[in-house]
């Protein structure tokens, strides 16, 4: 986890964004997508072909969410965003980034390959919840931070694309307490 694969990506994504940059959103997006899926297929092959006890607490952490997981959630993507901006150690939020999004990735692996679909679900959900987390907490530290394009022709582009990613992902948000709330 002290490796972060993660934190570049989600870093980049918020950037892209704040810059107006489409290709490098394209990139991070891409970048994201096969990182999350090979930790979900190397953790499926571990729970097809390894014995283990499902009942550990660390698993099992990864397998219930709650508004406390969105809070980590949003914290982990306002300190990676930090991190960029004020030189914190990348490090550091390279692990709470990690812990974020690359656990509930491997327990929903796990728990698939073990055939415990609905501890599996819960992983899922806990991992989608700590992406629109991040990412949302990433592009709103961008932008109260100021992070824009240099030219005045491309600053607008950014503004509407910042906009509509942080109206897209707070959506999404919404949407996912509401179901939370729902579950408790």
């Amino acid at each position: 986890m002290v490796i972060a694969p993660l934190l570049g990506p989600n870093l980049a994504l918020g950037l892209g964004t704040a810059l107006g940059d489409i290709e490098l959103m394209r990139k991070a997006l891409i970048t994201n997508l096969v990182g999350v899926s090979i930790a979900i297929g190397l953790s499926i092959f571990i729970g097809l072909s390894w014995p283990f006890d499902i009942n550990s607490p660390e698993l099992l952490a990864r397998t219930n969410v709650g508004m406390d997981s969105l809070a980590l959630a949003l914290a982990s993507g306002a300190a990676a965003a930090l991190s960029l901006t004020t030189g914190l150690s990348s490090v550091l939020v390279g692990v709470m980034v990690a812990v974020a999004l690359l656990l509930p990735a491997a327990t929903f692996g796990l728990m698939l390959g073990h055939g415990q679909y609905q501890m599996a679900m819960g992983a899922a959900l806990l991992l989608i919840a700590n992406v629109v987390c991040l990412n949302l907490a990433t592009k709103v530290v961008f932008w109260v931070k100021g992070i824009s394009p240099r030219t005045w022709w491309q600053k607008e582009k950014a503004r509407r694309a910042m906009r509509i990613s942080i109206f897209i992902w707070l959506i999404s948000l919404v949407i996912l307490a509401v179901l939370f709330l729902q579950l408790e």
